[in-house]
């Protein structure tokens, strides 16, 4: 129990935490983060620890997983992506601007939150099918959107544009408007404003939005397997063939696949919080 001097009475008296101490709050997050993270994830390397190298090489470099590999990681990338310009001129609009319907649009941003994955597959599915509302009008023009690489970067638009629209959001209800409009008073261009002032204020929160987008478009399942058409070596994704592999009894091969789409987000979420880092860094030289 911490405690505090009283010049008054020239007394120490406690001070009483509505939390309990760091020793017990330490413990218990490591201990819930062991349950929930740790041993989950220690179970699948161990599962795969039980195959040979050589199974497992040739397990997770086979044709058709290295096709899945270049389609999940490809795809939710590119998804990413878009989802950081367009999210980005949705959070703008709806910070900057006041228009009727402002608070429903507001609302219908999560709604991929609130929506389950299988019911936003197959309403995509139904929506851009050849025969859908919009797989009708897509048609003439030569354009195949459901089951084909083209729906699931659909798909990971869908599910991955709030969070970067909820990240940047409460950025630009922070930022300074004055600065933008002392910028425009000075003779600086809309576009000079843009990438001089918002765009590094902004830029962080944006990365972040990209990192989570594009992480859970890596691991997402329900709202693909409606609209891919699942076709091996053409829009068969990673997870997927996982369940695949479940449903074949192939445990130790399934796990060998989640390692190294474990290992690679790993990778890509570092490196991209590394240039977070550097981005803040360079930030806050600028302001020195």
């Amino acid at each position: 129990m911490a405690s505090f001097f009283n010049p008054s009475s020239g007394s120490r008296r406690p001070v009483r935490r509505v939390i309990p101490g760091f020793h017990l709050s330490l413990g218990f997050t490591l201990f819930y983060l062991g349950l929930i993270v740790l041993i989950p994830l220690s179970a699948v390397f161990l599962k795969t620890f039980s195959m040979t190298w050589e199974a497992f090489w040739t397990t997770v470099t086979s044709e058709r997983v290295m096709a899945s590999y270049r389609l999940t990681f490809g795809a939710s990338l590119l998804a990413a992506l878009i989802n950081v310009v367009f999210g980005g001129i949705v959070a703008w609009v709806l910070v900057r601007y006041k228009f009727p319907g402002k608070r429903v649009i507001d609302a219908l941003v999560d709604l991929p939150f609130a929506l389950p994955t299988a019911v936003a597959g197959i309403t995509l599915a139904t929506l851009y099918a050849p025969n859908g509302w919009l797989g009708q009008l897509l048609a003439p023009l030569g354009i195949k959107v459901a089951y084909t690489p083209l729906g699931i970067l659909v798909a990971l638009i869908f599910i991955g544009l709030p969070f970067v629209v909820r990240t940047v959001q409460p950025v630009l209800e922070e930022a300074e408007k004055e600065l933008e409009e002392a910028a425009v008073s000075l003779g600086a261009s809309h576009w000079q404003t843009f990438r001089r002032v918002t765009l590094p204020t902004i830029l962080p929160a944006l990365m972040t939005g990209f990192a989570l987008a594009f992480a859970r478009a890596t691991g997402e399942y329900g709202s693909v397997i409606f609209i891919a058409g699942n076709m091996p070596m053409v829009s068969e994704i990673t997870p997927l063939f996982m369940i695949t592999k479940l449903e074949q009894y192939d445990y130790a091969g399934a796990t060998a696949i989640a390692v190294v789409m474990l290992l690679l987000s790993f990778c890509l979420l570092l490196s991209i919080n590394a240039l977070q880092a550097w981005t803040r860094s360079k930030q806050n030289a600028g302001r020195e």
